[in-house]
């Protein structure tokens, strides 16, 4: 047991004669790792790109929810009838009269 710690720590596995079969289990093993380490980068960019995302969408309902609000006052007619009033235009003092016009053959 004490000899083969001594032969593992020494690294005789790796040149012995059997050790191109040591060589390919630790080349494959190594590759699995890096794949392994990718992969796990990989997720890690997207999490951190879908919150990044998340945080726009909010931003951007926000602003949406915000415009909207400031729309609906704009077309209220008390504000349309305050912006006319300052280029000069006023509420007319007779009532609309209504037209009706009928086809003539």
């Amino acid at each position: 047991m004490k000899q083969s710690l001594f032969a593992i720590l020494k690294g005789r596995f790796l040149v012995s004669a059997d050790a191109s079969r040591n060589w390919k289990f630790i080349l494959f093993f190594s590759a699995l790792a890096t794949a392994m380490i990718a992969s796990s980068h990989a997720a890690d960019r997207k999490v951190h790109q879908i919150a990044a995302l998340s945080d726009q969408v909010r931003e951007l309902r926000s602003e949406f929810v915000e415009t909207r609000s400031r729309v609906q006052q704009l077309k209220l007619e008390s504000a349309i009838r305050q912006r006319v009033q300052e280029v000069g235009l006023l509420p007319a003092q007779t009532p609309p009269r209504k037209l009706i016009v009928t086809p003539t053959e």
